[in-house]
């Protein structure tokens, strides 16, 4: 890992992209959905560029599987069987798993229970003795992760929108796309219902994505065209986009973080440096804005910028350098058990806001740029730790409005390792 101390903190940043590796969201038939039209000779839409699918800044999914099933918008079509002689007088779900292999017994009794199976026309019970030449119906049910990419009316954060892209200031708590443990509920989903031509690109025009516990600015693309454009402009790495964390401890001025990253061999639930050929380069310029202290122990709030877009990126750094994210879970729980403290509020998520958005408007090539301000949780945080001030300072650029530098006695009582 090399940190430079003197080294400027830019504004472009990398970013990996969803690319054309990515699935469409679904495979819904023409006559239940139509997709927008294309410009692509072929008739088909442009594929997007292919990229390595780390995502951009930070994430809360497993970039390794990013198969997901299609769109079902109504129930399967019942399934009917006839009881042969030689499961007469079994019982009724010892039958079916028999009758119905391609689902597991669980899952039949479940149906059972909630009323989905019928023998001869009436809803049977789990425990009830099958005849010969009884009819059963089953009427699967929904799995989870088929309805995932279902519209939903969920309130989103919309800063800025047009008829090529929106701006979103994702709440924490929110999870980008479906996922395990998380089939509903998600931006995604939000999109699909807003936005009703969503569902012919792929993600729902989403380019990047942040944790569920992140908060912050995030660009959707409206249609295939501006969804390639942005997706270019993050590979270019001119999209500037600048978060704002809260760290244990006191890192350097500025530096910048160049430590590759890669699944950690020891939890393949977390991310780690990893400096052999499964570590991928990963590069985190920062700025060290302001300090303070929960009780006896400092902290610090910094600014980053990111010039690659790896999971976990910001997080896994600033651990790595000994500064972890406040509030992380994930990677700074054991500093936390060891010191016994408790955070201000019940705060209990990393302290990670992407604060600042700037892009290339894909039609008409206006620069434009957004800013979102913390959200209570955090400005509640920073302002117990004696750092709210600082950031209410901060202008729309991220940066520090004319005047609003530290005083001599600030830079002087921040000066300790």
């Amino acid at each position: 890992m090399i940190i430079s101390e003197a080294q400027h903190v830019f504004h472009v940043i990398g970013a990996e992209t969803l690319g054309n590796a990515l699935p469409n969201l679904h495979n819904t038939p023409a006559s239940a959905a139509s997709a927008p039209e294309s410009s692509h000779p072929s008739g088909r839409p442009e594929e997007l560029p292919h990229d390595e699918l780390d995502a951009v800044g930070e994430v809360e999914a497993d970039d390794d599987d990013l198969t997901r099933p299609p769109l079902l918008t109504a129930e399967p079509e019942p399934l009917t069987a006839v009881i042969p002689q030689s499961l007469a007088g079994e019982r009724l779900d010892k039958a079916i798993a028999q009758l119905f292999p391609d689902f597991s017994r669980s899952r039949l009794q479940s149906w059972i229970e909630s009323g989905r199976v019928r023998m001869d026309g009436e809803t049977a019970k789990i425990r009830s003795k099958v005849s010969r030449d009884a009819v059963i119906v089953v009427t699967p049910d929904l799995l989870p992760e088929q309805l995932a990419f279902t519209p939903e009316a969920l309130d989103l954060d919309i800063l800025y929108e047009d008829d090529t892209l929106l701006v979103v200031n994702k709440p924490v708590g929110m999870v980008v796309h479906p996922a395990a443990g998380n089939w509903s509920g998600t931006l995604l989903n939000g999109l699909l219902h807003r936005y009703h031509d969503a569902a012919g690109l792929p993600r729902a025009g989403i380019v990047h994505r942040l944790d569920k516990d992140t908060s912050g600015l995030m660009v959707v693309a409206r249609t295939l065209t501006a969804q390639t454009d942005l997706v270019r402009q993050l590979q270019a790495r001119s999209v500037k986009r600048r978060y704002i964390a809260l760290v244990w401890g006191t890192p350097a001025e500025s530096g910048l973080i160049n430590a590759p990253i890669g699944r950690d061999p020891r939890d393949r639930m977390r991310m780690a440096v990893v400096h052999r050929a499964t570590g991928k380069p990963a590069r985190t310029h920062f700025t060290r804005l302001a300090t303070g202290f929960l009780g006896e122990l400092p902290i610090s709030v910094v600014q980053c910028d990111l010039e690659t877009g790896r999971t976990h990126q910001i997080r896994v750094h600033f651990a790595h350098l000994g500064n972890p994210l406040i509030g992380d879970q994930l990677y700074g729980k054991p500093r936390v058990q060891r010191s016994g403290i408790t955070l201000p509020n019940g705060f209990a998520r990393q302290a990670l806001h992407a604060w600042h958005l700037g892009l290339v408007h894909p039609i008409t090539g206006e620069a434009m740029a957004w800013h979102a301000e913390l959200p209570e949780d955090l400005a509640l945080l920073a302002a117990e730790l004696g750092v709210g001030d600082v950031l209410a300072s901060l202008d729309e650029t991220g940066e520090f409005k004319a005047g609003d530098h530290y005083s001599e006695a600030d830079d002087d009582e921040d000066e300790y390792d």
